[in-house]
């Protein structure tokens, strides 16, 4: 419930802030998508170790007995009463076999230790059979439905964890889509200006032509420099359409 809840807490702060990074692309915008895209990093972890948990606790039955803390309290407070009555039976038995019949001091000393380590292994031995036979008989319905919600519920989590993501990754494809463009744009202007240099640059160097101090018969009728500016200038624009033609074939600017 509590990372449910941090879920819809993020879900409300990131929609609005990837909504207007999709519309206003800023440094601040996109300081913020950053932070939160930390947070949601941070929260998707912990929301998959703890659905794996849950999941490896649904697929061992073991597991899911030994969550039933009562029963396993039951039996082990059973055992308890069970090894100190073994323990007073055993006890009871070498006293009177001491009554009985004469030992010697060393049998004394080393029997009753070996005797109550050979019970205390043959109990212990018991007490596993028994604790992994009552396993693997245990109930674990009621629990494997408990632990089936709990995974729905954590699943429907990881869900919306997964949701924001993509949202977030689609953003950033329309931001890289939207920069793209803008990059293409500031191209087009450049070659325009390239070209718009070429024409200029032609018309410089018919006045550099002309600008000289040379002796020649055209200058002796002043309409024949007005014909040198119309052709020349023809050929500049002529030059500059079929510069956007050949840009237009390449396909580097729209039809």
């Amino acid at each position: 419930m509590s990372l449910d809840a941090q879920v819809k807490e993020l879900e409300r702060e990131i929609y609005p802030v990837l909504d207007e990074l999709a519309t206003s692309i800023s440094t601040l915008n996109l300081e913020r998508v950053r932070r939160l895209k930390g947070h949601l990093l941070a929260l998707t972890q912990r929301v998959q170790k703890v659905r794996d948990e849950i999941e490896h606790l649904m697929n061992d039955d073991g597991d899911m007995a030994e969550m039933y803390l009562t029963e396993k309290k039951q039996r082990s407070e059973a055992y308890l009463l069970n090894d100190v009555s073994v323990r007073t039976d055993t006890s009871g038995g070498a006293r009177e076999v001491s009554k009985s019949a004469p030992v010697s001091p060393v049998g004394a000393f080393s029997g009753a230790p070996f005797l109550q380590r050979a019970f205390s292994s043959i109990m212990s031995s018991s007490k596993h059979g028994s604790l992994m036979g009552s396993s693997d008989g245990e109930n674990i319905e009621q629990l494997e439905m408990l632990l089936e919600a709990y995974f729905v519920v954590i699943d429907n989590t990881m869900s919306k964890l997964l949701s924001l993501k993509e949202y977030i990754d689609d953003t950033e494809d329309l931001i890289n889509i939207k920069l793209g463009n803008v990059q293409n744009q500031l191209i087009q202007f450049q070659l325009l200006l390239t070209a718009s240099t070429f024409v200029a640059t032609v018309f410089a160097s018919v006045t550099a032509v002309f600008g000289m101090n040379f002796a020649d018969s055209i200058f002796d009728c002043p309409s024949t420099f007005n014909w040198v500016l119309v052709i020349t200038g023809f050929t500049g624009g002529f030059l500059y359409v079929c510069f956007l033609v050949y840009l237009r074939h390449r396909k580097v600017f729209p039809g």
